[in-house]
């Protein structure tokens, strides 16, 4: 027997049994980004590495140590996308998208080579929204309500909202000197980690996971002390906003995100349910990207959710899911069974908001029925050869104590119409 090859580590299959629970999340998060105006864009897997070089920053964890990066049988040097704002900016550039604001939003995996863990995957998914071309603090509100607005359609109520700026670049630069100052004064007590950070990108040490590090920075100057004017005035007024939204809010001046792209609002959703992965979206303002990466200057605020971890917090109901069929077509005798499979297609055509199953393989009708009723269908459909000859069906329901009917063909579609289907889907 040849050796069984199995899955990457850290990158997992998705069953049919689970499609059902992704299908749900991403329908409704659909159907939400629709309502607010954002129009959907496709980027590839793969891109430059120099892309991610410029815009992650070179000395962030994933570009150093994370990142799926290969050369080609050309020499290109190529890289699994480990986020997706990097390729949207790319692509809006590329494109000449950015002659006017765009509401734009993606969905599919990211990869990073990080340690597997609860929450923590090597391809991971993730919905991402980005906006381009406007400036205030009105685009940064909307951002955040509509994420509010997608846990109340996914039932999630055990979120909380981080918030901080970090201010323009002038006023970044003059804190980081701050904070390199303060924790040179306590080189000792940082870890390797934070050692070699605060040569390199010292704002990162502020998000260390180690306790000790964290006792140390708590004590830190605060970036929030260093907003000029402008920045003040936006942050300020975003924060009037939620509040007048109802939101509460916990301003966080240790939120640095991990990207070096961001500037002023940056925000965070976090859950206490999921251990140490606790962060289930995340995003902010980055305003220099665009011109960073070859277009002309433009300001831009984004985020990005991720599914697993939404989905671990996430308890759709069977009927939310309704990935079973709605019928089950059992078809009994020699002429039933040559035209089961043309019967069902002209079922198909008179009721497209409906799911059919068309039993295959023979089987006696115990076997059939016992089939039908595993299936999780709502109603199972009897073709004899007698129903075929005399232009007849029956219908037994499967779930509850209705009784079962015999019907025209063409009764069939108007009974089964006075039922609710369902699930409403397009007819393809």
């Amino acid at each position: 027997m040849a050796e069984q090859i199995r899955a990457v580590r850290g990158m997992h299959d998705i069953l049919p049994s689970d499609t059902g629970r992704w299908q749900w999340l991403e329908d409704r998060a659909r159907a939400l980004l629709a309502r607010y105006g954002y129009r959907e864009i496709r980027m590839p897997l793969v891109e430059p590495t120099g892309l991610f070089r410029r815009s992650i920053g070179e000395v962030t964890d994933i570009v150093e140590k994370e990142m799926y990066s290969f050369e080609d049988r050309g020499g290109e040097h190529l890289s699994l996308r480990p986020e997706g704002t990097a390729s949207c900016v790319r692509a809006a550039i590329e494109h000449g998208l950015l002659s006017q604001p765009q509401r734009l939003w993606y969905l599919g995996p990211m990869f990073r080579r990080e340690r597997p863990q609860r929450g923590r995957y090597r391809q991971f998914h993730q919905i991402g929204v980005e906006v381009f071309g406007l400036t205030g603090p009105d685009i940064d509100l909307e951002q955040i309500l509509l994420t509010r607005r997608l846990w109340e359609a996914l039932g999630l109520t055990d979120l909380h909202l981080e918030l901080n700026s970090l201010g323009d670049l002038p006023e970044r630069m003059r804190y980081r000197e701050a904070l390199v100052a303060y924790l040179e004064t306590h080189r000792e007590a940082l870890d390797d980690d934070s050692q070699r950070r605060l040569s390199t990108n010292p704002l990162r040490v502020l998000d260390s996971k180690n306790p000790a590090v964290q006792e140390l920075i708590a004590a830190a100057p605060s970036l929030l002390d260093y907003l000029g004017t402008e920045a003040r005035a936006h942050f300020n007024t975003l924060c009037r906003g939620l509040e007048r939204a109802g939101l509460e809010v916990r301003i966080n001046p240790r939120l640095v995100r991990g990207l070096d792209y961001y500037n002023r609002t940056v925000f965070e959703w976090i859950t206490d349910a999921l251990g140490a992965q606790g962060t289930v979206c995340a995003g902010g303002r980055y305003d220099g990207l665009v011109e960073q990466l070859g277009g002309r200057a433009t300001p831009a605020i984004g985020f990005a959710m991720g599914l697993e971890r939404l989905l671990e917090l996430s308890s759709p109901t069977p009927e939310e899911i309704a990935d079973a069929p709605d019928l089950y077509l059992v078809a009994v005798g020699e002429q039933a069974e040559a035209q089961a499979v043309l019967f069902a297609e002209q079922v198909r055509e008179q009721l497209p908001g409906w799911r059919l199953l068309c039993h295959s393989g023979g089987g006696s009708f115990k076997s059939q029925f016992k089939k039908a009723d595993r299936s999780g269908a709502r109603f199972a459909l009897v073709l004899g050869d007698d129903e075929l000859a005399s232009g007849r069906i029956s219908v037994k329901p499967l779930r509850g104590q209705a009784d079962q009917q015999t019907l025209a063909l063409a009764e069939l579609s108007s009974y089964l119409n006075a039922q609710q289907p369902s699930t409403d889907i397009a007819s393809t």
